[in-house]
């Protein structure tokens, strides 16, 4: 017997979908899809981002055909991550005895984990806006430690669309206070350097590496690569920067406590001179635009942390 009144049915909210996380077969690298399409691909040597890929599959970073991505050497391409010296570290400094660029790039790092954003609440949601991976690496994971100093760093890549962000944390865990420079070594891919220009550090002065470090004082107007190029800006934090392909932005850079940026392109002699970078004329697919902090040093007390990092824009 039917009754009068029945009782409503419970609406089901309908799932949504999650970021997707995958570990390799061989436990070298870790890979993030959002919903929506976007990727992040990190190898856990260096903890460096190799892929990073836009909803339409469109790739944003340069990676060199001829990289080494069996932990035989650092990365060449992607965002290899440089702690605690930038370039040659000078002998008479506690980071005398390390590789250029230091040792976190050529490091085997730890996967902590991932984290993702809540679903959004709105219509037509397409699922979780972004996903976290955390990375960890301390002194005593190093193979062979020429910096003796107690540490620990957590490094995270959070994917969202549209949007890349890198950030660092650097704990003093010893007693010993310690100097340190950072900077995340990005590779953009991009059309043609030809028709690529940076724009953001037009009043920014910079020292020339090209010229033996020479101090230029600012251009006042964007930077074009016409040769080999490796200056080192120095820009409030808080000023972003863009790179425009045709004049059209393609990326736009915003950074946290780093007040340095590099810019670098080996050019054609450079490009054929390093035996892990190709194609030969793949210097005319990339630009390095690096947020650090590398002019002078950080000083980190026992005890303290710090942190710093870059959000990158694909326009």
């Amino acid at each position: 017997m039917d009754r009068a009144k029945k009782p409503a049915a419970i609406p089901v909210s309908p799932i949504q979908p999650t970021p997707q996380v995958s570990i390799s077969d061989d436990n070298s690298r870790v890979t993030a899809n959002l919903p929506t399409g976007e990727q992040v691909e990190i190898l856990l040597y260096g903890a460096t981002v190799i892929s990073w890929k836009s909803a339409n599959g469109k790739e944003n970073l340069f990676l060199s055909s001829k990289a080494h991505l069996d932990g035989s050497k650092p990365v060449r391409g992607g965002i290899p991550l440089v702690f605690p010296v930038f370039g040659p570290p000078s002998p008479d400094h506690a980071t005398g005895k390390l590789p250029q660029h230091g040792f976190a790039r050529n490091s085997r790092w730890e996967y902590l984990g991932k984290s993702s954003s809540e679903s959004s609440s709105l219509p037509n949601s397409k699922g979780d806006a972004s996903v976290k991976l955390d990375f960890g690496l301390s002194h005593s994971m190093l193979s062979d430690s020429k910096w003796n100093y107690d540490f620990n760093l957590t490094y995270s890549v959070t994917l969202s669309q549209d949007n890349l962000e890198t950030s660092l944390v650097v704990r003093n865990t010893g007693s010993s206070n310690y100097d340190f420079q950072v900077l995340f070594h990005s590779y953009f891919a991009i059309e043609d350097i030809n028709s690529t220009t940076v724009s953001g550090l037009e009043e920014a002065a910079f020292k020339d590496k090209m010229q033996g470090g020479k101090e230029i004082q600012p251009a006042g107007e964007p930077i074009s690569i016409k040769s080999e190029t490796d200056r080192v800006y120095t820009a409030a934090p808080e000023q972003s920067i863009q790179i425009l392909e045709n004049g059209q932005g393609r990326y736009e850079l915003t950074r946290d406590m780093l007040s340095d940026v590099v810019v670098w392109n080996p050019w054609i002699e450079k490009a054929k001179g390093m035996a892990d970078f190709g194609p030969e004329e793949g210097y005319k697919k990339m630009i390095c635009v690096e947020a650090g902090s590398v002019c002078g040093w950080n000083t980190l007390e026992a005890g303290d942390t710090w942190e710093g990092g870059q959000r990158i824009k694909a326009l």
